[in-house]
């Protein structure tokens, strides 16, 4: 590049709740890439995580001397952007809806945005997740090009992964967040210079997720067959938890696996339609995790 693009960041780079680690790897690449990042918008107004940790892309900002906006909303600093004069804007999990006029400040090229899913698949709040949840054997990342819809925008290019069944939201985050943070870095200057344009979804395989609630973790076997219980547990670590009251004791189960009878683990729950989950680790109340063995040793004497 002879001129080096100018561009926004929007984000906070945690495309999953509850993980408590990620190094900005998207505005990281940008910067090492030589271009221009003149600002970067993020979405807590304290600069911090939910966990009162600065977030990693106000550090990096501050470390590289780039201008931090935190708005209540981004319409609120519309005149600072435009000031700024982008060429374009990128943006991961900022998680915050952008309105037209917001969209319009970075017009003809407008905000390139990394969705950790094959869209039309698994558009929303919680791709990753829903994922896990739906049992798809194929997981993926797509760079498009954000409208006022929720993710409906043309899409650039995607890239696939396959999936084994076993992958939990955190370790399905990490491959993600590599694939497309590779993915986006790769496709940048094809959309910057006009040559990679993108491509309309189609309309044959959507779905819409949706935000997860707390009383998503609580775990129904007398209602929930086996397998839609253990593709919760690996689904829903960190936020909310799968939560489960064993030998009249309440539990988070952080792994299970589906087995075909009641005799095939020593903690084996029955569950909808006959079906059978072994539960393989928890977190006990004391906060200790530990192997079902050793729950049963302390919290089960009597079984």
């Amino acid at each position: 590049m002879n001129t080096p693009s100018r561009l926004v960041f929007f984000g906070n780079e945690r495309l999953v709740s509850g993980l408590d680690h990620t190094d900005a790897p998207v505005l990281t690449g940008l910067i090492e890439r030589g271009y221009n990042v003149v600002a970067v918008v993020a979405n807590h107004t304290n600069g911090t995580s939910r966990s009162a940790r600065k977030l990693e892309v106000a550090a990096i900002a501050e470390q590289h001397g780039i201008p931090l906006f935190l708005p209540n909303s981004p319409s609120d600093i519309i005149d600072e952007l435009s000031a700024l004069k982008p060429d374009a804007a990128v943006l991961v999990a900022y998680g915050r809806i952008l309105s037209q006029r917001v969209i319009d400040v970075f017009s003809p090229i407008g905000i390139i945005n990394v969705h950790p899913s094959l869209l039309p698949r698994h558009r929303g709040p919680t791709p990753i997740e829903s994922t896990i949840l739906e049992g798809d054997r194929t997981a993926g990342v797509s760079v498009m090009q954000l409208t006022a819809g929720m993710d409906e925008g043309p899409v650039y290019k995607q890239v696939s992964l396959p999936l084994h069944g076993t992958e939990t939201k955190f370790e399905l985050y990490e491959q993600l967040a590599t694939a497309g943070t590779t993915l986006l870095l790769d496709s940048l200057p094809g959309i910057l210079s006009g040559v990679l344009l993108p491509k309309a979804q189609q309309n044959s395989d959507v779905s819409v997720t949706s935000r997860i609630s707390k009383t998503d973790g609580i775990l129904s076997p007398i209602t929930e067959e086996a397998t839609a219980l253990e593709r919760k547990i690996r689904a829903y670590p960190g936020y909310p938890k799968s939560h489960l009251s064993l030998y009249d004791t309440d539990v988070i189960v952080t792994s299970a696996k589906v087995v075909e009878s009641i005799t095939d683990g020593p903690i084996v729950i029955a569950c909808a339609n006959r079906t059978w989950l072994e539960v393989t680790s928890l977190i006990a109340p004391s906060g200790r995790a530990m192997s079902a063995e050793d729950f049963l040793r302390g919290y089960a004497k009597n079984v």
